[in-house]
Protein backbone atom coordinates (compact mmCIF):
# COMPACT_ATOMS: atom_id res chain seq x y z
CA UNK A 1 0.00 0.00 0.00
CA UNK A 2 1.14 3.61 -1.20
CA UNK A 3 1.62 5.52 2.03
CA UNK A 4 0.19 8.94 2.43
CA UNK A 5 1.58 10.80 5.74
CA UNK A 6 -0.73 14.10 5.36
CA UNK A 7 -2.03 13.22 9.24
CA UNK A 8 1.83 13.74 10.22
CA UNK A 9 3.14 16.73 7.86
CA UNK A 10 5.29 17.30 10.84
CA UNK A 11 7.58 13.60 9.85
CA UNK A 12 9.74 15.57 7.23
CA UNK A 13 11.92 16.95 9.75
CA UNK A 14 12.27 13.87 12.01
CA UNK A 15 13.24 11.83 8.64
CA UNK A 16 15.91 14.72 8.04
CA UNK A 17 17.18 14.80 11.46
CA UNK A 18 17.44 11.08 11.45
CA UNK A 19 19.89 11.47 8.37
CA UNK A 20 22.63 13.81 10.04
CA UNK A 21 24.91 11.54 11.42
CA UNK A 22 25.81 10.82 8.30
CA UNK A 23 26.51 14.15 7.48
CA UNK A 24 25.01 14.35 4.10
CA UNK A 25 23.83 18.16 4.15
CA UNK A 26 25.12 20.58 1.41
CA UNK A 27 27.31 23.16 3.29
CA UNK A 28 26.11 25.93 0.77
CA UNK A 29 22.60 26.07 1.43
CA UNK A 30 20.23 25.77 4.66
CA UNK A 31 19.32 22.17 5.97
CA UNK A 32 17.75 20.58 9.03
CA UNK A 33 21.00 21.21 11.10
CA UNK A 34 21.54 24.80 10.63
CA UNK A 35 18.51 26.33 9.49
CA UNK A 36 16.62 28.75 11.47
CA UNK A 37 20.12 30.23 12.33
CA UNK A 38 19.79 34.00 11.42
CA UNK A 39 16.95 36.57 10.51
CA UNK A 40 17.15 35.81 6.72
CA UNK A 41 16.32 32.42 7.41
CA UNK A 42 13.31 32.89 10.45
CA UNK A 43 12.07 35.65 7.87
CA UNK A 44 12.16 33.26 5.05
CA UNK A 45 10.98 30.19 6.90
CA UNK A 46 7.78 32.54 8.62
CA UNK A 47 6.82 33.71 4.68
CA UNK A 48 5.81 30.27 4.56
CA UNK A 49 2.95 30.65 6.54
CA UNK A 50 1.29 32.99 4.28
CA UNK A 51 0.46 30.86 1.60
CA UNK A 52 -2.60 31.44 0.28
CA UNK A 53 -3.71 27.61 -0.07
CA UNK A 54 -2.86 27.24 3.83
CA UNK A 55 -6.27 30.08 4.73
CA UNK A 56 -8.63 29.79 1.90
CA UNK A 57 -9.16 25.86 0.45
CA UNK A 58 -11.79 24.77 0.54
CA UNK A 59 -12.83 27.36 3.33
CA UNK A 60 -13.36 30.06 0.22
CA UNK A 61 -15.85 27.50 -0.66
CA UNK A 62 -17.42 27.28 1.69
CA UNK A 63 -21.11 29.39 1.44
CA UNK A 64 -22.01 26.85 -1.68
CA UNK A 65 -22.80 24.32 1.33
CA UNK A 66 -25.29 26.33 2.86
CA UNK A 67 -28.82 27.86 2.39
CA UNK A 68 -27.10 31.17 1.29
CA UNK A 69 -26.24 29.93 -2.12
CA UNK A 70 -27.33 27.95 -5.33
CA UNK A 71 -25.23 26.67 -8.46
CA UNK A 72 -27.02 26.53 -11.87
CA UNK A 73 -25.28 23.06 -12.65
CA UNK A 74 -26.73 21.43 -9.99
CA UNK A 75 -30.30 23.12 -10.62
CA UNK A 76 -30.10 22.13 -14.16
CA UNK A 77 -29.57 18.19 -12.25
CA UNK A 78 -31.36 18.59 -9.07
CA UNK A 79 -30.30 15.59 -7.36
CA UNK A 80 -26.89 16.23 -7.01
CA UNK A 81 -26.14 19.71 -4.86
CA UNK A 82 -22.60 19.25 -4.29
CA UNK A 83 -20.51 16.34 -1.61
CA UNK A 84 -21.52 18.42 1.14
CA UNK A 85 -25.11 18.85 0.62
CA UNK A 86 -25.69 15.69 -0.54
CA UNK A 87 -25.39 13.81 2.71
CA UNK A 88 -22.78 11.98 0.68
CA UNK A 89 -19.90 13.17 2.74
CA UNK A 90 -16.90 10.71 3.19
CA UNK A 91 -13.65 10.30 3.81
CA UNK A 92 -12.09 10.22 0.44
CA UNK A 93 -13.89 13.42 -0.90
CA UNK A 94 -11.68 16.39 -1.44
CA UNK A 95 -13.18 19.07 0.35
CA UNK A 96 -12.12 16.68 3.52
CA UNK A 97 -8.64 15.64 2.26
CA UNK A 98 -7.80 18.99 1.19
CA UNK A 99 -8.87 20.83 4.55
CA UNK A 100 -7.05 18.09 6.60
CA UNK A 101 -4.31 18.28 4.75
CA UNK A 102 -3.61 21.86 4.14
CA UNK A 103 -3.76 22.41 8.04
CA UNK A 104 -1.19 19.47 9.07
CA UNK A 105 1.02 20.90 6.53
CA UNK A 106 0.94 24.16 8.38
CA UNK A 107 0.96 23.03 11.58
CA UNK A 108 4.37 21.21 10.86
CA UNK A 109 5.89 24.52 9.43
CA UNK A 110 4.94 26.16 12.62
CA UNK A 111 6.05 23.04 15.02
CA UNK A 112 9.40 23.02 13.03
CA UNK A 113 9.84 26.77 13.46
CA UNK A 114 9.02 26.38 17.12
CA UNK A 115 11.03 23.75 17.66
CA UNK A 116 14.38 25.67 16.14
CA UNK A 117 14.27 28.71 16.43
CA UNK A 118 16.66 28.88 19.05
CA UNK A 119 19.34 28.24 17.31
CA UNK A 120 19.77 32.27 16.37
CA UNK A 121 19.73 33.62 20.09
CA UNK A 122 22.56 35.85 19.89
CA UNK A 123 22.44 36.93 16.30
CA UNK A 124 18.32 37.59 16.35
CA UNK A 125 17.43 40.02 18.68
CA UNK A 126 15.44 38.68 21.05
CA UNK A 127 11.69 40.71 20.07
CA UNK A 128 12.31 39.54 16.33
CA UNK A 129 13.15 36.16 17.79
CA UNK A 130 9.99 36.64 19.68
CA UNK A 131 7.49 37.69 16.89
CA UNK A 132 8.84 34.85 14.80
CA UNK A 133 7.78 32.72 17.40
CA UNK A 134 4.60 34.06 17.80
CA UNK A 135 3.50 33.89 13.95
CA UNK A 136 4.20 30.29 14.47
CA UNK A 137 2.04 30.07 17.65
CA UNK A 138 -1.20 32.11 15.80
CA UNK A 139 -0.79 29.55 12.76
CA UNK A 140 -0.79 26.32 14.83
CA UNK A 141 -3.60 27.94 17.32
CA UNK A 142 -5.53 28.37 13.89
CA UNK A 143 -5.48 25.62 12.26
CA UNK A 144 -5.78 22.96 15.17
CA UNK A 145 -8.61 25.28 16.34
CA UNK A 146 -10.24 24.84 12.63
CA UNK A 147 -9.20 21.31 12.74
CA UNK A 148 -11.78 20.83 15.60
CA UNK A 149 -14.20 22.37 14.53
CA UNK A 150 -15.00 20.26 11.40
CA UNK A 151 -13.45 17.10 13.00
CA UNK A 152 -14.04 17.04 16.65
CA UNK A 153 -10.75 15.09 18.09
CA UNK A 154 -7.84 15.13 16.16
CA UNK A 155 -4.15 13.97 16.22
CA UNK A 156 -2.23 16.39 18.26
CA UNK A 157 1.62 17.23 17.91
CA UNK A 158 3.91 19.69 18.70
CA UNK A 159 7.51 18.38 17.63
CA UNK A 160 9.12 15.76 15.47
CA UNK A 161 8.38 12.53 15.75
CA UNK A 162 9.42 9.24 13.76
CA UNK A 163 7.30 7.35 11.41
CA UNK A 164 6.63 4.31 13.49
CA UNK A 165 5.41 7.01 16.29
CA UNK A 166 3.51 9.22 13.77
CA UNK A 167 1.78 6.20 12.80
CA UNK A 168 0.44 5.05 16.16
CA UNK A 169 -0.83 8.11 16.68
CA UNK A 170 -4.55 8.45 17.88
CA UNK A 171 -7.28 11.31 17.63
CA UNK A 172 -6.48 13.58 20.99
CA UNK A 173 -9.77 14.59 22.32
CA UNK A 174 -11.48 18.54 22.05
CA UNK A 175 -11.04 19.19 26.19
CA UNK A 176 -7.36 18.31 25.99
CA UNK A 177 -6.24 20.02 23.05
CA UNK A 178 -8.61 23.60 23.63
CA UNK A 179 -6.30 24.88 26.43
CA UNK A 180 -3.01 24.20 24.39
CA UNK A 181 -4.72 26.10 21.31
CA UNK A 182 -5.48 28.82 23.64
CA UNK A 183 -2.17 28.54 24.99
CA UNK A 184 -1.10 29.77 21.47
CA UNK A 185 -2.84 32.19 20.91
CA UNK A 186 -2.03 33.79 24.08
CA UNK A 187 1.22 33.39 23.13
CA UNK A 188 0.96 35.05 19.87
CA UNK A 189 -0.91 37.77 21.55
CA UNK A 190 2.10 38.19 23.60
CA UNK A 191 4.84 38.05 21.28
CA UNK A 192 3.64 39.65 17.89
CA UNK A 193 2.88 43.75 17.28
CA UNK A 194 0.04 45.43 17.23
CA UNK A 195 1.43 46.82 13.67
CA UNK A 196 4.19 46.63 11.22
CA UNK A 197 3.89 50.26 10.20
CA UNK A 198 4.31 50.14 6.19
CA UNK A 199 6.20 46.42 5.86
CA UNK A 200 4.56 43.84 4.58
CA UNK A 201 1.20 42.49 5.91
CA UNK A 202 2.24 40.29 8.68
CA UNK A 203 -0.29 38.64 11.57
CA UNK A 204 -0.62 40.81 14.57
CA UNK A 205 -1.27 41.23 17.94
CA UNK A 206 -5.27 42.50 16.65
CA UNK A 207 -5.58 39.15 14.62
CA UNK A 208 -4.65 36.70 17.01
CA UNK A 209 -7.28 38.35 19.27
CA UNK A 210 -9.79 38.14 17.04
CA UNK A 211 -9.42 34.52 15.68
CA UNK A 212 -8.98 33.30 19.13
CA UNK A 213 -12.23 35.22 20.08
CA UNK A 214 -14.13 33.51 16.72
CA UNK A 215 -12.98 29.56 17.98
CA UNK A 216 -13.77 30.09 21.28
CA UNK A 217 -17.05 31.11 20.12
CA UNK A 218 -17.37 28.51 17.59
CA UNK A 219 -16.65 26.08 21.07
CA UNK A 220 -18.92 27.34 22.85
CA UNK A 221 -16.67 29.43 25.42
CA UNK A 222 -18.27 32.31 25.42
CA UNK A 223 -16.69 34.01 28.16
CA UNK A 224 -13.10 33.77 26.05
CA UNK A 225 -14.62 35.10 23.25
CA UNK A 226 -16.02 38.34 24.57
CA UNK A 227 -12.83 38.84 26.82
CA UNK A 228 -10.81 38.09 23.55
CA UNK A 229 -13.35 39.82 21.25
CA UNK A 230 -13.00 43.41 23.57
CA UNK A 231 -9.46 43.33 24.08
CA UNK A 232 -9.43 43.60 20.01
CA UNK A 233 -11.81 46.37 20.04
CA UNK A 234 -9.86 48.26 22.73
CA UNK A 235 -6.44 48.28 20.69
CA UNK A 236 -8.61 50.93 19.32
CA UNK A 237 -6.78 50.59 15.47
CA UNK A 238 -10.21 48.94 14.17
CA UNK A 239 -12.78 50.72 12.90
CA UNK A 240 -15.63 50.24 9.92
CA UNK A 241 -15.14 50.99 6.47
CA UNK A 242 -17.77 53.86 5.70
CA UNK A 243 -18.87 52.18 2.50
CA UNK A 244 -19.71 48.74 3.17
CA UNK A 245 -19.58 48.05 -0.80
CA UNK A 246 -15.78 48.97 -0.91
CA UNK A 247 -14.49 46.68 1.36
CA UNK A 248 -14.51 43.56 -0.39
CA UNK A 249 -13.45 45.01 -3.95
CA UNK A 250 -10.07 44.08 -5.40
CA UNK A 251 -8.56 47.79 -5.16
CA UNK A 252 -9.57 48.42 -2.04
CA UNK A 253 -6.18 46.68 0.15
CA UNK A 254 -5.44 48.15 3.36
CA UNK A 255 -8.00 49.08 5.01
CA UNK A 256 -8.78 49.90 9.21
CA UNK A 257 -11.97 47.09 9.02
CA UNK A 258 -9.26 44.48 8.01
CA UNK A 259 -8.18 42.93 11.35
CA UNK A 260 -6.27 39.56 8.90
CA UNK A 261 -6.58 39.01 5.16
CA UNK A 262 -4.38 37.20 2.66
CA UNK A 263 -3.40 39.25 -0.33
CA UNK A 264 -3.30 37.90 -3.64
CA UNK A 265 -1.83 39.77 -6.52
CA UNK A 266 -1.71 39.17 -10.27
CA UNK A 267 1.95 40.70 -10.17
CA UNK A 268 3.03 37.79 -8.45
CA UNK A 269 0.22 35.26 -9.70
CA UNK A 270 -1.68 34.74 -6.83
CA UNK A 271 -5.17 35.43 -8.35
CA UNK A 272 -8.77 34.22 -7.65
CA UNK A 273 -9.50 30.66 -9.53
CA UNK A 274 -9.92 31.47 -12.60
CA UNK A 275 -13.32 29.05 -12.52
CA UNK A 276 -14.42 31.28 -9.28
CA UNK A 277 -14.36 34.52 -11.42
CA UNK A 278 -16.27 33.22 -14.46
CA UNK A 279 -18.72 32.04 -12.66
CA UNK A 280 -19.20 35.15 -10.41
CA UNK A 281 -19.70 37.13 -13.36
CA UNK A 282 -22.68 37.56 -15.18
CA UNK A 283 -22.83 36.04 -18.72
CA UNK A 284 -23.34 39.42 -20.46
CA UNK A 285 -19.49 40.23 -20.01
CA UNK A 286 -18.37 36.84 -20.50
CA UNK A 287 -19.01 35.23 -17.42
CA UNK A 288 -21.23 32.41 -16.66
CA UNK A 289 -23.73 33.36 -14.17
CA UNK A 290 -23.74 30.44 -12.46
CA UNK A 291 -22.70 30.50 -8.52
CA UNK A 292 -25.64 32.33 -7.60
CA UNK A 293 -27.07 33.79 -4.04
CA UNK A 294 -30.30 31.59 -3.30
CA UNK A 295 -33.61 33.11 -2.56
CA UNK A 296 -33.05 31.96 1.19
CA UNK A 297 -30.98 34.93 1.09
CA UNK A 298 -32.56 37.60 -0.57
CA UNK A 299 -35.54 36.82 1.21
CA UNK A 300 -33.78 36.70 4.51
CA UNK A 301 -32.92 40.65 4.41
CA UNK A 302 -35.14 42.53 6.50
CA UNK A 303 -37.20 45.60 5.68
CA UNK A 304 -36.19 49.16 6.10
CA UNK A 305 -38.66 48.96 9.00
CA UNK A 306 -36.70 46.37 11.11
CA UNK A 307 -39.26 43.33 10.02
CA UNK A 308 -38.77 40.44 8.31
CA UNK A 309 -40.68 40.37 4.68
CA UNK A 310 -43.14 38.30 6.39
CA UNK A 311 -44.07 41.20 8.85
CA UNK A 312 -42.83 44.40 7.15
CA UNK A 313 -46.05 46.23 5.21
CA UNK A 314 -43.02 47.66 3.10
CA UNK A 315 -42.29 44.34 1.29
CA UNK A 316 -43.57 43.72 -2.30
CA UNK A 317 -42.88 40.50 -3.56
CA UNK A 318 -43.11 41.55 -7.00
CA UNK A 319 -40.23 44.12 -6.24
CA UNK A 320 -38.41 42.00 -3.83
CA UNK A 321 -35.17 44.73 -3.56
CA UNK A 322 -37.35 47.85 -2.48
CA UNK A 323 -37.43 48.76 0.87
CA UNK A 324 -35.07 46.18 2.09
CA UNK A 325 -31.67 46.59 4.24
CA UNK A 326 -29.09 48.84 2.05
CA UNK A 327 -26.72 45.26 2.01
CA UNK A 328 -29.48 43.56 0.49
CA UNK A 329 -28.36 45.20 -3.15
CA UNK A 330 -24.98 45.56 -1.93
CA UNK A 331 -24.76 41.79 -2.31
CA UNK A 332 -26.92 40.77 -4.81
CA UNK A 333 -27.35 42.67 -8.21
CA UNK A 334 -30.65 44.96 -7.67
CA UNK A 335 -32.65 43.95 -11.89
CA UNK A 336 -32.71 46.53 -14.27
CA UNK A 337 -29.80 48.20 -12.69
CA UNK A 338 -25.96 48.53 -13.90
CA UNK A 339 -23.08 46.15 -12.95
CA UNK A 340 -20.06 45.11 -14.15
CA UNK A 341 -20.89 48.15 -17.25
CA UNK A 342 -23.84 46.74 -18.70
CA UNK A 343 -27.65 46.33 -17.28
CA UNK A 344 -28.21 43.44 -15.33
CA UNK A 345 -31.51 41.72 -15.69
CA UNK A 346 -33.09 38.52 -15.95
CA UNK A 347 -36.80 38.77 -16.92
CA UNK A 348 -37.86 36.46 -19.58
CA UNK A 349 -39.81 39.59 -21.34
CA UNK A 350 -36.41 41.77 -21.62
CA UNK A 351 -34.29 40.51 -24.30
CA UNK A 352 -32.18 43.45 -24.68
CA UNK A 353 -30.04 45.19 -22.14
CA UNK A 354 -27.62 48.50 -22.61
CA UNK A 355 -24.28 47.96 -22.53
CA UNK A 356 -22.95 50.92 -20.47
CA UNK A 357 -19.79 50.89 -21.71
CA UNK A 358 -20.82 51.57 -25.47
CA UNK A 359 -24.00 53.14 -24.81
CA UNK A 360 -25.80 50.44 -27.28
CA UNK A 361 -28.15 48.01 -26.80
CA UNK A 362 -27.13 44.51 -26.99
CA UNK A 363 -28.81 40.73 -26.88
CA UNK A 364 -29.44 39.84 -23.11
CA UNK A 365 -27.51 36.87 -22.27
CA UNK A 366 -28.44 36.71 -18.97
CA UNK A 367 -32.50 35.31 -19.25
CA UNK A 368 -32.76 32.35 -19.70
CA UNK A 369 -35.72 32.59 -22.32
CA UNK A 370 -32.72 34.06 -24.16
CA UNK A 371 -29.81 31.61 -23.06
CA UNK A 372 -30.88 28.60 -21.11
CA UNK A 373 -27.53 28.60 -19.40
CA UNK A 374 -28.30 31.95 -17.28
CA UNK A 375 -28.71 32.17 -13.73
CA UNK A 376 -31.73 29.69 -12.89
CA UNK A 377 -33.39 31.89 -9.96
CA UNK A 378 -32.54 35.21 -11.38
CA UNK A 379 -29.64 36.50 -9.14
CA UNK A 380 -26.03 36.83 -9.45
CA UNK A 381 -23.86 38.37 -6.62
CA UNK A 382 -22.37 41.39 -6.47
CA UNK A 383 -20.53 41.94 -3.13
CA UNK A 384 -16.93 42.05 -4.15
CA UNK A 385 -17.70 42.08 -7.94
CA UNK A 386 -17.10 45.20 -9.85
CA UNK A 387 -16.17 46.26 -13.19
CA UNK A 388 -12.94 45.96 -12.53
CA UNK A 389 -13.26 42.33 -12.74
CA UNK A 390 -13.57 42.11 -16.69
CA UNK A 391 -10.09 44.49 -17.31
CA UNK A 392 -7.96 41.85 -16.99
CA UNK A 393 -10.47 38.76 -17.54
CA UNK A 394 -9.97 36.45 -15.78
CA UNK A 395 -7.48 37.32 -13.76
CA UNK A 396 -8.60 38.89 -10.49
CA UNK A 397 -6.42 39.51 -7.32
CA UNK A 398 -9.29 40.08 -4.52
CA UNK A 399 -7.86 40.23 -1.23
CA UNK A 400 -9.56 37.14 1.05
CA UNK A 401 -10.22 38.70 3.88
CA UNK A 402 -10.26 35.87 7.01
CA UNK A 403 -11.86 38.43 9.67
CA UNK A 404 -12.72 42.17 9.90
CA UNK A 405 -13.90 44.26 12.64
CA UNK A 406 -17.73 44.08 11.67
CA UNK A 407 -17.06 40.36 11.98
CA UNK A 408 -15.56 40.83 15.36
CA UNK A 409 -18.21 43.24 17.02
CA UNK A 410 -21.08 41.09 16.10
CA UNK A 411 -19.31 38.11 17.98
CA UNK A 412 -18.58 40.20 21.01
CA UNK A 413 -22.24 40.84 20.87
CA UNK A 414 -23.43 36.59 20.88
CA UNK A 415 -20.83 35.99 23.04
CA UNK A 416 -22.25 38.51 25.80
CA UNK A 417 -25.76 37.31 24.58
CA UNK A 418 -24.84 33.91 25.34
CA UNK A 419 -23.30 34.81 28.67
CA UNK A 420 -26.75 36.87 29.51
CA UNK A 421 -24.40 39.57 30.22
CA UNK A 422 -26.87 41.82 28.37
CA UNK A 423 -26.03 45.58 28.38
CA UNK A 424 -25.42 48.81 25.86
CA UNK A 425 -22.33 47.37 25.20
CA UNK A 426 -24.38 44.65 23.25
CA UNK A 427 -26.87 46.68 21.52
CA UNK A 428 -24.30 49.51 20.75
CA UNK A 429 -21.65 46.43 18.84
CA UNK A 430 -24.95 45.41 16.54
CA UNK A 431 -25.87 48.79 15.81
CA UNK A 432 -22.50 49.77 14.79
CA UNK A 433 -22.53 47.70 12.15
CA UNK A 434 -26.54 48.20 10.91
CA UNK A 435 -25.80 52.09 10.80
CA UNK A 436 -23.02 51.53 8.48
CA UNK A 437 -24.90 49.68 6.13
CA UNK A 438 -27.21 52.86 6.18
CA UNK A 439 -24.64 55.18 6.19
CA UNK A 440 -25.75 57.28 9.22
CA UNK A 441 -23.98 56.97 12.86
CA UNK A 442 -25.44 54.84 15.19
CA UNK A 443 -26.50 57.08 17.56
CA UNK A 444 -29.14 58.64 15.09
CA UNK A 445 -31.46 56.22 15.50
CA UNK A 446 -34.29 57.72 13.68
CA UNK A 447 -32.48 57.03 10.18
CA UNK A 448 -32.11 53.64 10.62
CA UNK A 449 -33.83 50.46 12.43
CA UNK A 450 -31.88 50.32 15.76
CA UNK A 451 -32.04 47.04 17.56
CA UNK A 452 -33.32 47.64 21.22
CA UNK A 453 -32.54 46.21 23.98
CA UNK A 454 -34.58 43.11 24.84
CA UNK A 455 -34.55 39.69 26.38
CA UNK A 456 -31.83 37.13 25.60
CA UNK A 457 -34.00 35.18 23.06
CA UNK A 458 -35.23 38.21 21.47
CA UNK A 459 -31.42 39.80 21.12
CA UNK A 460 -30.36 35.80 19.99
CA UNK A 461 -32.33 36.07 17.05
CA UNK A 462 -31.26 39.60 16.60
CA UNK A 463 -27.61 38.83 16.12
CA UNK A 464 -27.95 36.27 13.85
CA UNK A 465 -30.01 37.49 11.36
CA UNK A 466 -27.39 40.50 11.36
CA UNK A 467 -24.77 38.04 10.76
CA UNK A 468 -26.73 36.83 8.01
CA UNK A 469 -26.56 40.22 6.23
CA UNK A 470 -23.24 41.06 7.10
CA UNK A 471 -21.24 38.18 6.26
CA UNK A 472 -23.26 36.99 3.35
CA UNK A 473 -20.40 34.91 0.37
CA UNK A 474 -17.71 35.59 3.26
CA UNK A 475 -17.28 31.26 3.73
CA UNK A 476 -18.96 31.95 7.18
CA UNK A 477 -22.32 31.10 7.33
CA UNK A 478 -21.38 27.55 7.09
CA UNK A 479 -19.90 27.36 10.54
CA UNK A 480 -22.46 29.61 11.82
CA UNK A 481 -25.07 27.06 11.15
CA UNK A 482 -23.14 23.99 12.31
CA UNK A 483 -22.54 25.68 15.95
CA UNK A 484 -26.19 27.02 16.66
CA UNK A 485 -27.47 23.21 15.87
CA UNK A 486 -29.45 24.71 12.74
CA UNK A 487 -27.51 22.71 10.03
CA UNK A 488 -30.41 19.78 10.09
CA UNK A 489 -33.21 22.76 9.94
CA UNK A 490 -31.83 24.69 7.45
CA UNK A 491 -29.66 22.56 4.42
CA UNK A 492 -32.56 19.80 3.99
CA UNK A 493 -34.96 20.54 1.37
CA UNK A 494 -35.05 22.72 -1.47
CA UNK A 495 -33.11 25.43 -3.32
CA UNK A 496 -36.21 26.80 -5.25
CA UNK A 497 -35.61 28.75 -8.78
CA UNK A 498 -37.92 30.20 -11.73
CA UNK A 499 -40.36 27.71 -13.53
CA UNK A 500 -39.11 27.03 -16.63
CA UNK A 501 -38.43 29.81 -19.50
CA UNK A 502 -41.67 29.74 -21.50
CA UNK A 503 -44.08 28.49 -18.21
CA UNK A 504 -42.05 31.49 -16.68
CA UNK A 505 -42.54 34.16 -18.93
CA UNK A 506 -46.56 33.12 -19.65
CA UNK A 507 -47.71 32.38 -16.21
CA UNK A 508 -45.28 34.79 -13.70
CA UNK A 509 -43.75 37.50 -15.89
CA UNK A 510 -46.96 38.09 -18.34
CA UNK A 511 -49.13 37.56 -15.22
CA UNK A 512 -47.15 40.42 -13.12
CA UNK A 513 -46.28 37.74 -10.66
CA UNK A 514 -42.48 38.20 -11.10
CA UNK A 515 -40.69 37.54 -8.46
CA UNK A 516 -42.69 36.15 -6.28
CA UNK A 517 -46.50 35.83 -6.97
CA UNK A 518 -46.77 35.80 -2.59
CA UNK A 519 -44.53 36.72 0.01
CA UNK A 520 -42.78 33.39 1.33
CA UNK A 521 -43.00 32.81 4.88
CA UNK A 522 -39.85 33.24 7.46
CA UNK A 523 -39.60 31.62 10.78
CA UNK A 524 -38.34 32.18 14.19
CA UNK A 525 -35.16 31.32 13.33
CA UNK A 526 -34.70 33.60 10.30
CA UNK A 527 -35.16 30.63 7.86
CA UNK A 528 -37.59 30.95 4.38
CA UNK A 529 -40.13 28.43 3.27
CA UNK A 530 -41.42 28.90 -0.14
CA UNK A 531 -43.72 25.75 0.10
CA UNK A 532 -46.36 27.59 -0.49
CA UNK A 533 -45.63 29.47 -3.58
CA UNK A 534 -44.62 26.07 -5.29
CA UNK A 535 -47.57 24.26 -4.16
CA UNK A 536 -49.53 27.46 -6.11
CA UNK A 537 -47.01 26.52 -8.95
CA UNK A 538 -45.00 29.82 -8.65
CA UNK A 539 -42.11 28.28 -8.34
CA UNK A 540 -40.26 25.41 -9.07
CA UNK A 541 -37.49 22.87 -7.34
CA UNK A 542 -33.96 22.97 -7.89
CA UNK A 543 -31.05 21.18 -6.40
CA UNK A 544 -32.16 19.08 -2.93
CA UNK A 545 -30.23 19.87 -0.36
CA UNK A 546 -29.93 16.58 1.98
CA UNK A 547 -27.32 17.53 5.79
CA UNK A 548 -27.65 14.10 7.44
CA UNK A 549 -26.69 14.72 11.64
CA UNK A 550 -23.80 12.77 11.23
CA UNK A 551 -22.33 15.94 9.01
CA UNK A 552 -22.42 17.94 12.13
CA UNK A 553 -18.42 16.37 11.88
CA UNK A 554 -16.60 15.49 9.03
CA UNK A 555 -15.12 11.81 8.71
CA UNK A 556 -11.21 11.11 8.95
CA UNK A 557 -9.49 10.99 5.51
CA UNK A 558 -9.79 7.27 4.41
CA UNK A 559 -6.15 7.32 3.36
CA UNK A 560 -4.73 8.61 6.59
CA UNK A 561 -7.23 5.77 8.83
CA UNK A 562 -5.28 3.28 6.63
CA UNK A 563 -1.80 5.06 6.99
CA UNK A 564 -2.94 5.07 11.25
CA UNK A 565 -4.53 2.23 12.83
CA UNK A 566 -5.14 3.86 15.66
CA UNK A 567 -7.28 6.59 13.91
CA UNK A 568 -10.78 6.38 14.44
CA UNK A 569 -13.41 7.65 12.81
CA UNK A 570 -16.27 10.41 13.80
CA UNK A 571 -19.71 8.33 14.35
CA UNK A 572 -21.79 7.34 11.10
CA UNK A 573 -19.14 7.22 8.59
Amino acid sequence: MKKSLYIIAGLAMGVLSSCESMDMEPKSQGNSASWYSNELELEMATSEFYLINYWVRPLESSEQWTDNFTYRLQNRNPGSNGTVLDGTLNGQQWEVYSLWQQDYKLIARANSLLNNYHRAEGNVLPEKLNRYAGEAYFCRACKYAELMCYFGDVPYMEGTETITEAENKGRRPMSEIKPLVYEDFDKAIEYLPVSYGTSAVHFTRGAAMAMKARFALYFGDFDIAAKAAKDCMDLNIYSLEPDYAKLFLQNTRENPEKIFSIARSIENNVMLDEWFVKNGLPRNVGGYGSDNPSWDLLASYLCTDGLPIDESPLFDPRNPFKNRDPRCTKTIVEFGTEHCGIEYNPRHDVEQIMDFRTGTMKKNEDNRKVNTNSSYNGLIWKKGIDISWTENFPKVDRDYIMIRYADLLLMYAEAKIELNEIDASVTDAINAVRARAYGVPASSTSLYPAVPMGTQAELRKAVRIERRMETANEGLRYMDLIRWRLAEKALNGYNYINLAPDECLNNIVKKDLWLWGMTPQVDEDGLVDFSALHSAGLVALGAKRIFPKRQYLWPIPTRDRELCPNLTNNDGY
